[in-house]
C-alpha cells in the first residue's frame, strides 16, 4: 500500500472506483495485489478525466477542469492537489514509481473533444484519439505491473486500446445520440451513405443499422490484433489487459441489435462481466 493511505481512504477510493467504473474495478480485484494501489490511482484519474462532460453543461468549466487536472499531474498544482483524493495518491505513485506523466496529459487533451459535438472524420481520427485515451491507460498499466516488460506491450496496447474504446463508445450510443455525438467515424459513415446530421437524424435504421455493424467490425479488427499481440508479451504485464476481456461480448450484441442499440444498451449485466474476468483471469488471456 502506498505511504500516507489508510485503510479507511483506501476504501472510500474502492467505492469511488466501483461507483464510476465498476467494470475497472471488478478487473483490479482480480489483479496482482502488490500493484492494485497504484492501478486504483491510475483507474480513478481516468474515471475523472472521462466523465468531465457528465459533471459540466457547457464546454468552458469543462476544459477548465481538464486543465486543473493536467496542472496537476504536470506538478504545477502540488498544494491543490493534497487536498484532492485521487490527486495526492496518484502524485505519489508518479513520484514512487516514475510513471511517465506524457501520456496523463495526453489524455487530458484528448478529452477535449469530448466536450464538444464536433464529428469523428475518419477511423486514422478514431485511432488517434483510442490511442491518447484507452491504449495511454492500458499501456501505464502494463508499465506498473513490471516497468521493464512493459517496453514490448506498445503495440497491444494501441490495438486494445482502440477496441476498448469502440466497446466503449458502442455501449453509450443512446447517451451519445441524445447529447448529439456521434464517435463512429465519418468515413465509416459515409460509406454507408450517411454523414452526422442523418444518422443523428434517425430516418434510415437501415443505413444506421449498417454504420454501427461496420463500427463494431472496425473494434473487432483491432481486438484480433491486439490479442496476436498478446501472445507475445510476458505474463506479468497481461493483467493490464483483463478490461478488454469484456469487448467482444459487446460487438457481439451490438451486431445482433445494430440500430436498436441506439435506444437499448448492449452492456452485459453485471454478473456475466465478473464472470468474463474470471475467466480471463483464469486462462491469462483476453
Amino acid at each position: 500500500m502506498p505511504a500516507g493511505l489508510s485503510e479507511q481512504t483506501r476504501s472510500q477510493l474502492l467505492a469511488s472506483l466501483r461507483d464510476s467504473d465498476i467494470d475497472r474495478y471488478l478487473a483490479l480485484l482480480l489483479m496482482p495485489d502488490g500493484v492494485r494501489d497504484d492501478l486504483l490511482a491510475l483507474f480513478l484519474f481516468n474515471a475523472e478525466i472521462a466523465s468531465v462532460r457528465d459533471r459540466v453543461r457547457e464546454p468552458l468549466p469543462g476544459e477548465m477542469r481538464l486543465q486543473w487536472w493536467r496542472d496537476m499531474v504536470a506538478g504545477d498544482r502540488t498544494d491543490e492537489a493534497q487536498a484532492h483524493p485521487v490527486g495526492a495518491l496518484l502524485l505519489e505513485v508518479i513520484k514512487r514509481r516514475n510513471l511517465p506523466v506524457e501520456p496523463l496529459l495526453a489524455i487530458c487533451d484528448a478529452r477535449i473533444f469530448d466536450l464538444y459535438d464536433d464529428p469523428m472524420p475518419d477511423r486514422t481520427s478514431y485511432e488517434g484519439y483510442a490511442g491518447e485515451t484507452a491504449s495511454s491507460l492500458l499501456q501505464m498499466s502494463a508499465f506498473l505491473l513490471d516497468p521493464a516488460a512493459a517496453s514490448h506491450t506498445s503495440t497491444a496496447s494501441g490495438h486494445a486500446g482502440v477496441a476498448q474504446a469502440v466497446a466503449g463508445h458502442l455501449m453509450l450510443l443512446p447517451i451519445s445520440q441524445a447529447r448529439g455525438q456521434v464517435f463512429i467515424p465519418g468515413d465509416l459513415l459515409s460509406a454507408t451513405g450517411l454523414d452526422r446530421d442523418s444518422f443523428l437524424a434517425g430516418g434510415d435504421q437501415e443505413r444506421a443499422a449498417n454504420a454501427i455493424r461496420a463500427f463494431a467490425g472496425f473494434g473487432r479488427d483491432h481486438l484480433a490484433k491486439a490479442r496476436a499481440a498478446l501472445a507475445d508479451v510476458p505474463a506479468t504485464v497481461k493483467p493490464a489487459y483483463l478490461p478488454v476481456a469484456l469487448v467482444e461480448a459487446v460487438f457481439h450484441r451490438t451486431e445482433k441489435k445494430a440500430s436498436a442499440c441506439l435506444s437499448e444498451s448492449v452492456r452485459l449485466p453485471q454478473w456475466r462481466r465478473q464472470l468474463q474476468l474470471w475467466r480471463a483471469a483464469r486462462r491469462g488471456s483476453i
